[in-house]
């Protein structure tokens, strides 16, 4: 524990006082502060300036973003049949019905992506307390409620990423690892700010974005220059 207090004193020493900077300029700070054993993932916080509370207010979406986030999704899909083999062909890590129901329903979520077709929601519909608070619930708005079971299993193994606003106005998300090359990650740090900023609710007043910071997994952040952060 004393060197891990040794690591983040010595990051947050580099990154005081250093604020507003362009994207390019904090992946590249973030890159040489990291020092954890693993690979961290380069992480986003976007602060909003939306009430979720209200229903025109809320920010949902998907991104795919142009390098993969680097990281291995699990994904879980709800179907029968025909759709059920299309499934595992597409590389699916589970597929069921009723089965997959009781496993959920006895505390066994070994997925980080659930996909159904449209004629299971009734069914995967009684989930909703267990998957809604871990933002799993399938929704057609993310492309995760479809008869395309392969190109949202593609999607969801490609580097497609998920994104809701939290209750005090935040998005976070992980975009790439901290091994990903700087232009990758810039490219991708962008990328995920134009999804959310298209995804601006009608009942948004004001300044949407306020504030966009990046961080590695184990790193302070830093927040970026909004206009450098925009790929528009």
């Amino acid at each position: 524990m004393a060197k891990l207090g040794k690591r983040t004193k010595a990051a947050q020493a580099v990154f005081a006082g250093k604020t507003s900077l362009t994207v390019e300029d904090a992946v590249k700070l973030i890159k040489g502060a990291a020092s954890a054993k693993f690979d961290e993932t380069l992480e986003i916080a976007m602060n909003l300036g939306v009430d979720p509370r209200h229903a025109d207010q809320m920010v949902r979406g998907v991104v795919t973003l142009p390098n993969g986030t680097g990281k291995t999704v699990r994904v879980a899909v709800f179907a029968r049949g025909a759709k059920a083999d299309e499934a595992k062909a597409a590389g699916a890590d589970i597929v069921g019905a009723e089965d997959l129901l009781e496993t959920i329903q006895g505390g066994k979520i070994e997925f980080d992506r659930c996909i159904a077709t449209p004629d299971m929601m009734p069914l995967v519909g009684r989930l909703g307390k267990i998957l809604g608070p871990r933002n799993l619930m399938p929704n057609p708005k993310v492309g995760t409620v479809t008869m395309d079971v392969k190109g949202a299993v593609d999607a969801a193994k490609g580097g497609e990423v998920q994104f809701k606003v939290e209750k005090a106005g935040v998005i976070h998300a992980g975009i790439g690892k901290v091994s990903f090359d700087e232009g990758k990650l810039a490219e991708n740090v962008r990328a995920f700010v134009d999804a959310v900023s298209r995804a601006r609710p009608t009942g948004a007043k004001g300044a949407y974005v306020k504030k966009v910071s990046l961080s590695s997994t184990m790193g302070p952040g830093v927040s970026l220059d909004l206009a450098s952060a925009s790929g528009n």
